[in-house]
């Protein structure tokens, strides 16, 4: 029987092409918002989630750190997407025909060196994926889509020029979300284990907290912080370490984090993914 996996976006976006990815016999969910496709695990309507939580050039995704921690879901994975930047366009068309490119802002952005040299017009869609099905629909060859190859794919186009893209390191790190945790067993394979935590209100708290980590050889990948509820007094850190809570050292550090926190959640424990 085929799952249901939730993801933000248009059909075609590059949250669906990390789903497919992750779960090619399964039905993709579109949904509006972060919220919409949290939301759609959490009721059930879902399998699992696929979200973005961080961007090679444009740091985290926000929405996910204040969403995921209140969710009461589990990451169970994690997938790195190569954000590759395509002109496409109608089947048959060439570059030639060309005469102006629509996609999101950003995507426009990061293709600035490609659109000065041809000398293409700029059109401001709401994302990439939407850009591609505007363009398949609209027919007309003089206007191409900025978007990914499973894009040109979904909606029937052609790749007039493939990876456009000024920076070659753009690159999306995704997190797979679903009710219940599945965490793998300890001595598996490379394991990577997600938490948050808010330290008590003492001097240096959050320098003896990560200090248990340090002595103890845990490597920590990942360390954000962000406030609560719009205070500047609350905050809270959401914190990737490699290693199992299994592991000796990593119970070793948790214990002395516990002493410095006055709360601390694991968000998940999941097989660790290459970027490369």
């Amino acid at each position: 029987m085929s799952r249901k996996i939730a993801f933000q976006g248009e059909p075609g976006a590059f949250s669906h092409a990390a789903a497919h990815a992750l779960f090619p016999a399964d039905e993709a969910l579109p949904c509006v918002t972060f919220e919409d496709t949290i939301a759609a695990v959490q009721h059930g309507d879902a399998d699992y989630g696929v979200v973005p939580v961080e961007n090679s050039l444009y740091g985290r995704i926000t929405d996910i750190y204040h969403l995921l921690p209140e969710s009461g879901l589990h990451i169970n994975g994690e997938h790195f997407l190569r954000i590759e930047m395509n002109l496409l366009g109608l089947p048959g068309t060439t570059l030639e025909d060309i005469r102006s490119v629509q996609s999101l802002s950003v995507a426009l952005g990061q293709c600035r060196k490609f659109i000065s040299r041809h000398k293409l017009k700029t059109i401001n869609g709401v994302d990439t994926a939407g850009s591609a099905r505007e363009v398949a629909q609209r027919g007309d060859r003089t206007v191409g889509a900025i978007a990914s190859r499973f894009a040109a794919e979904v909606y029937g186009l052609d790749v007039v020029a493939a990876n456009i893209e000024d920076a070659a390191h753009n690159t999306t790190r995704f997190l797979v979300i679903s009710k219940r945790p599945e965490t793998p067993v300890r001595g598996s394979g490379k394991v990577k284990t997600t938490f948050v935590f808010r330290v008590r209100n003492v001097p240096a708290a959050l320098y003896k907290a990560m200090g248990g980590f340090a002595t103890n050889g845990v490597n920590m990948t990942k360390l954000e912080s962000y406030m609560i509820d719009g205070s500047f007094t609350a905050t809270q850190f959401y914190a990737d370490i490699e290693g199992h809570p299994d592991d000796r050292n990593v119970q070793l550090a948790f214990e002395e984090l516990n002493f410095f926190t006055d709360h601390f959640h694991i968000l998940g424990v999941y097989p660790a993914a290459s970027p490369d």
